[in-house]
């Protein structure tokens, strides 16, 4: 009813505006504060004083008279403040709202014949997904869960990076040293019993004697140099390392869970002969040089050069990404990449490469995220000593399953719990706080993560959400035999009025962060949704309501809150529990 009371406003105004002989350009739409009863506001006023000769709440006052809301479904009327006009809901907007929540995919947008394509996380696989990086799948999957909400066609692409220097000493050292030289793995998981051989080999290379170390140079050169000329028993071995890794690492993400519809491995860039055509598009480019022993492109507004071709006739990962950016805008209609703040040169420098090879880039659109810290400190993967994401998952599991037990004894609901759902239950909000906690800040923020605010269930956490589901399939379970009913004339106190005024924003939310590719707003919607619902249950009865009519539409109204609630959760990666 949002989107369709935005249209209805949008209509009335510009009918208003031509009336008026005023233009219709720019409305000035925007929502009012909460204390506010409308739904909407306009500040048009503000643009038009100059061509007008009045001040604002003049031509506010002549906008307001012109203004008609009868024929409109959900416009219940206008109100002139100073500048400002106020559009307030019928009736019938939140009886179509009570009625629409009722749709267990209730948020959830028309389908859009436009394809997206999301990459995320791509972290290079050679050892564990570390903490400091878990802000990419996280952000990641939530992108791509609010775009599939938002009606887009959505694939989620994991870009492995198989073909670079990294995995050229992977594989070297895979083949080089014996088990028996290497540390215990940390988990008996494929990544960590791979990850002991990356890190012995950059030990060698580093302390190792010099005429060793120049042999394993060689042959580490040799892989890359087999690589790149498609030599199929080079890319069989390395194959066999990356593939080990991602399988761990993949195992790992579907603990969040973040999963994938694709593995897209650059060395299907280099095979395919797409990443040649780059190097020759680039080379007969006018801005292309040949510096410091390597082929470069330079740019008009980037001061630093993008290398594109080693001296020894090897690519470099942007070089391929150009090759991989070209394939994505001959596929999809529309591409979204999730990169690190460290990544923001790269990307700039990508697109402009696209630009300069001929493409369009408006497709491309980037979400660059900062980095998590914990309390103690940034972390670091060189040497093996950082934090695992592993380990932040187990131990937020840990902590939640405290949480939980603790309050056992204080729950209302007479369901017995029994050993195994107290550990659904802590994985769900463990994992949900994690999640929640990181999803919840805007990317581009630097964030520390922290156990006492990510788990409180009193504050405004995933816990604290996640138990407004609780709590609703709750009074559901008690109201066993109570049909619900969809009157709107028997909702009307200022708490009921409240909640659903707040469960009709949510399609315009998932609309708007949709578009800003932001899914914080999501988290920040789910906290109001959970103030507006908390303040229901307080002064609004269900089951021991008065009347029946009472009770059957507030039963409406619960179930109204718990598919809002769960779908706004289900975009942010969160599970739902239907018991806390």
């Amino acid at each position: 009813m949002f989107i369709a009371l935005r249209e209805e406003v949008e209509a009335a105004l510009a009918d208003a505006l031509a009336d008026c002989g005023y233009p219709a350009d720019d409305l000035g739409i925007e929502e009012p504060p909460e204390e506010r009863d409308a739904v909407f506001a306009s500040s048009v006023a503000f643009r038009l004083a100059s061509a007008a000769g009045a001040p604002p709440p003049e031509v506010a006052a002549e906008l307001h008279a012109a203004l008609d809301p009868d024929g409109y479904d959900y416009v219940g009327g206008v109100d002139a403040e100073g500048p400002y006009l106020n559009f307030l809901p019928s009736e019938a907007y939140f009886q179509g709202t009570l009625e629409a929540g009722q749709d267990e995919a209730y948020g959830s947008l028309p389908v859009r014949d436009t394809s997206v394509v999301v990459e995320h996380t791509s972290a290079n696989p050679t050892g564990p997904v570390h903490v400091g990086r878990a802000r990419n799948p996280i952000v990641g999957d939530a992108v791509a869960n609010l775009l599939s909400y938002a009606g887009y066609d959505v694939d989620r692409h994991y870009y492995v990076n198989d073909a670079g220097r990294q995995m050229a000493v992977f594989t070297w050292a895979y083949e080089t040293f014996e088990e028996s030289e290497l540390p215990e793995p940390a988990r008996d998981r494929a990544e960590y019993r791979m990850v002991r051989y990356y890190r012995k080999g950059n030990d060698f290379l580093e302390n190792a004697d010099p005429d060793a170390v120049e042999a394993a140079e060689a042959e580490i050169e040799a892989i890359m140099q087999g690589l790149e000329a498609g030599d199929e028993a080079t890319y069989e071995r390395v194959t066999e390392v990356v593939d080990t890794v991602l399988d761990g690492m993949r195992r790992c993400l579907g603990r969040l869970p973040a999963g994938f519809d694709e593995f897209v491995k650059e060395t299907r860039f280099m095979r395919d002969g797409s990443t040649d055509d780059v190097i020759t598009r680039l080379k007969e480019h006018d801005r292309a040089v040949y510096e410091d022993d390597a082929w470069q492109l330079e740019f008009a507004d980037i001061d630093k050069n993008l290398v594109f071709l080693r001296s020894d006739g090897t690519s470099l990962y942007t070089t391929r990404d150009l090759a991989h950016h070209e394939w994505k805008l001959d596929t999809y209609d529309r591409a979204v990449t999730v990169l690190g703040e460290d990544h923001k040169l790269q990307a700039r420098q990508l697109r402009a490469a696209l630009e300069d090879l001929g493409n369009d880039t408006d497709p491309l659109d980037t979400v660059i995220y900062s980095y998590v810290n914990l309390p103690e400190g940034k972390m670091s993967t060189r040497a093996g000593t950082g934090v695992q994401l592993d380990d932040l998952l187990d131990e937020a599991i840990d902590r939640a399953r405290e949480e939980v037990e603790e309050r056992l004894d204080d729950r209302l609901r007479d369901d017995d719990l029994d050993e195994s759902d107290v550990e659904r239950i802590a994985e769900q909000v463990g994992i949900g706080a994690v999640r929640y906690d990181i999803v919840s800040k805007q990317p581009a923020k630097a964030i520390t993560f922290e156990w006492e605010r990510a788990l409180d269930f009193e504050a405004q956490s995933a816990p604290y959400v996640q138990y407004v589901h609780a709590r609703c399939r709750g009074i559901e379970a008690e109201a066993e035999g109570i049909e619900p009913e969809l009157d709107i004339s028997a909702l009307s106190s200022d708490a009921e009025r409240e909640l659903l005024s707040t469960i009709a924003r949510f399609p315009g939310v998932v609309e708007s962060a949709a578009e800003a590719h932001e899914p914080h707003r999501i988290a920040t919607y789910t906290r109001e949704v959970a103030d507006r619902f908390n303040g229901f249950y307080r002064e609004c009865p269900v089951v021991t309501a008065d009347e029946e009519t009472t009770r059957a539409a507030r039963l409406a109204l619960v179930v109204a809150a718990r598919h809002t609630v769960a779908n706004a959760l289900d975009i942010l990666g969160v599970d739902a529990p239907d018991s806390m």
